[in-house]
């Protein structure tokens, strides 16, 4: 990964002051692009407050110092030039788009705090020896369309815009549609796929409450776990809820039921940080005097181990079968999510771990629990992440909230670790 710059980013407490006021003023200033009329911020992929969000990006970027440019997907780059052009770039960033009437922190933080670490690195340091780059990657969430990762994926080379996925939003809208109305998909812009990327680093809230309650300012990131998503269909026989007796009964419902308090009780006995869950559930016809015929419901698995997270979901199926088989219902099961769990990078954590100690900040290795792009960018090169506390653990919701102070360390490491990697 080459030499590692010895000496320390100088800051003075003026510029601390400057960082702690400037990161709290750009997220409210980023967070009225979307700002939804019954809380929080939607900012959903390709629509009229993701172009405007994108575009205030590009002029800000612009305006700090740095040269904007888009890649064909949406992507929106920073670029603060190196002036040895040989070396791979450094690239932080995160996600522009929201969950539904979500927080202002979320993905934002991570685009914004690597703007500004940009800016103070120009304003101090001048031209780095390596190109470092910020993005704001133009989906993560898969809150508008049947997908995630778009941005980084197509980065990463898991998607293609020469085959892109025939998936359509609420309101019929298909993914290649809304690109092309926003813009993109039309080669009027670089290819997304890269592979000039040396290093990446990712600044993100929590989006838990461990940070908070064990008193940590920042978390190194070990690993972010693997998931697996399942759609499931249970189907008995809808019928009179007043004439059928209990014993001939084929209620879909009652056999979801059973299968959703196996995945609980089940879930129990593996060890953190495995967690599963039942989010979604419908029921058809959905009547008060009728015995339910249809029941959809999801199942979220999560873990750090790739070979428990495999076991768990073999015995999920074999016993939603079995449930089945018992209460004379057929059950589906759709799996429309297969993510490995993956490791960050050792000696970029150690670094982070040594920049942490030095600043006397008080941090601790963890897991995330959350997807992040991260993961999909460390298939093509070294990655890591760095969490700042949230408080109270919430997340995507408009209550979402972190201290600005804590913010502004987060920001302190990674400007650190980007100067000892670029100058």
């Amino acid at each position: 990964m080459g030499n590692v710059h010895k000496q320390n980013l100088p800051m003075s407490e003026s510029s601390r002051s400057r960082l702690h006021s400037d990161i709290e003023d750009a997220i409210e200033w980023l967070a009225q692009f979307g700002q939804a009329a019954e809380g929080g911020v939607t900012r959903l992929l390709y629509t009229p407050a993701w172009q405007l969000a994108q575009q205030a990006l590009e002029a800000k970027m612009g305006q700090l110092g740095l040269a904007p440019y888009y890649d064909d997907c949406g992507n929106l780059y920073g670029r603060l030039s190196g002036t040895d052009r040989d070396m791979g770039v450094l690239l932080t960033g995160s996600h522009v788009d929201t969950v539904n009437c979500g927080g202002k922190f979320d993905g934002a933080y991570g685009i914004l705090a690597g703007m500004l670490a940009l800016r103070y690195l120009r304003e101090t340091c001048g031209a780095p020896r390596r190109t470092i780059e910020v993005v704001s990657f133009c989906e993560e969430e898969g809150s508008r369309f049947p997908l995630a990762y778009w941005g980084s994926g197509n980065i990463a080379g898991r998607y293609s815009l020469g085959a892109v996925p025939e998936v359509a939003d609420k309101e019929g809208v298909t993914l290649a549609a809304a690109m092309r109305e926003a813009g993109f998909g039309q080669k009027r812009y670089p290819p997304p796929e890269r592979r000039d990327i040396a290093e990446f680093i990712e600044l993100h809230i929590e989006q838990g409450f461990v940070l908070e309650k064990e008193n940590k300012t920042i978390g190194v990131v070990v690993g972010i776990v693997g998931q697996k998503r399942y759609t499931v269909r249970v189907k008995g026989a809808a019928n009179h809820a007043g004439t059928t007796p209990m014993k001939y009964r084929n209620d879909a419902l009652a056999g979801a039921c059973a299968m959703v308090g196996w995945v609980e009780r089940r879930a129990q006995n593996e060890p953190e940080p495995f967690v599963s869950t039942v989010g979604q559930l419908e029921v058809l016809p959905n009547s008060s005097n009728v015995i339910p015929g249809q029941v959809y419901f999801t199942v979220d698995v999560r873990d750090a181990a790739a070979d428990r997270l495999a076991a768990f979901c073999l015995e999920l199926r074999q016993a939603f079968a079995a449930i089945a088989r018992e209460r004379e219902l057929t059950v589906e099961v759709e799996e429309w999510m297969d993510m490995a769990p993956v490791r960050m990078n050792p000696a970029m954590n150690a670094e982070l771990a040594a920049i942490c100690e030095a600043k006397r900040l008080p941090w601790r290795h963890m897991f995330s629990g959350a997807g992040h792009d991260t993961q999909v960018i460390s298939r093509i090169c070294p990655s890591t992440m760095l969490f700042v506390p949230s408080h109270n653990g919430i997340s995507h919701s408009p209550l979402e909230s972190s201290s600005t102070a804590e913010l502004a360390a987060g920001v302190e490491v990674l400007a650190e670790w980007l100067y000892k990697r670029a100058y």
